[in-house]
C-alpha cells in the first residue's frame, strides 16, 4: 500500500488532487482511498489531504500518519507545518517551489529519503493562464509513485478532462500541457 499526505492551503486544490489521483489509481484496477482532514476550512488555511493505494482491499479508515510519501502544495507550509511528521524511513517529499534545489534540501537537513521540488504554479500559469498547482502536482505524483503507465495516465486524464469541462476545450488542452511539463519536470533534489 502507498500512502499519501498532501499538504496546502484552501483553495489550492490538495483535495481535489488528492481525488483525481484515487480516481486515476482506481482506472488501473488499484484499490483506493482519498478524502481530506476537515476543519476550520477558509480561502487560505492550511489543509491536509490523503491517499491510500493498494492492490488489496483497504481496511482502515483513518487519517494518515506515517505516509510513504509527502506533498507540499505550498512552500510557506515549510515553516508553519511539519510537514515530514511521520513520513517513512525511505520516503518521498515533493515540493511545489522555484527555489533552486539547495534550498529546498536545506529545509529537510535530517531526512534521508528523495527530495523533489517542481514549479507547478509556473507550469499551470504558463499553460492555464493562472495558479493552480494541483494539476502539475498530480503529474509529478504519478510519475514518482509509478502507479501507471505515462500514456495511459494521459489518456485517462484527457478523458476525465473532456467530460468535466466538455464546453471549455482550452481548458482541456492547457490541463493536458500543463500534465505533460510537469511530468518531466520534478527535479530529484538530493542524491
Amino acid at each position: 500500500m502507498i500512502e499519501i499526505r498532501w499538504h496546502g492551503r484552501g483553495g489550492q486544490g490538495a483535495k481535489t488532487a488528492a481525488l483525481l489521483l484515487a480516481d486515476a489509481a482506481f482506472e488501473t484496477g488499484l484499490y483506493v482511498q482519498g478524502f481530506p482532514e476537515y476543519g476550520p476550512e477558509r480561502m487560505g488555511a492550511p489543509i491536509t489531504a490523503y491517499n491510500r493505494l493498494s492492490e488489496t482491499p483497504i481496511r482502515v479508515h483513518s487519517n494518515i500518519y506515517e505516509p510513504d510519501m509527502v506533498v507540499v502544495v505550498d512552500e510557506t507550509l515549510l515553516k508553519a507545518v511539519n510537514v515530514q511528521s511521520g513520513l517513512k524511513e525511505g520516503g518521498k517529499i515533493l515540493v511545489n517551489t522555484k527555489q533552486a534545489a539547495e534550498k529546498v534540501a536545506e529545509s529537510f537537513p535530517a531526512f534521508n529519503g528523495e527530495i523533489w521540488a517542481i514549479d507547478a504554479v509556473g507550469i499551470s500559469k504558463r499553460n492555464l493562464g493562472k495558479s493552480l498547482p494541483n494539476t502539475p502536482l498530480l503529474s509529478a505524483v504519478v510519475r514518482l509513485t509509478g502507479i501507471m503507465d505515462k500514456e495511459r495516465f494521459f489518456s485517462d486524464m484527457e478523458h476525465a478532462f473532456a467530460e468535466k469541462f466538455s464546453a471549455k476545450p482550452n481548458v482541456i488542452s492547457g490541463n493536458m500541457q500543463a500534465l505533460k511539463e510537469a511530468w518531466e519536470s520534478a527535479l530529484h533534489v538530493n542524491g
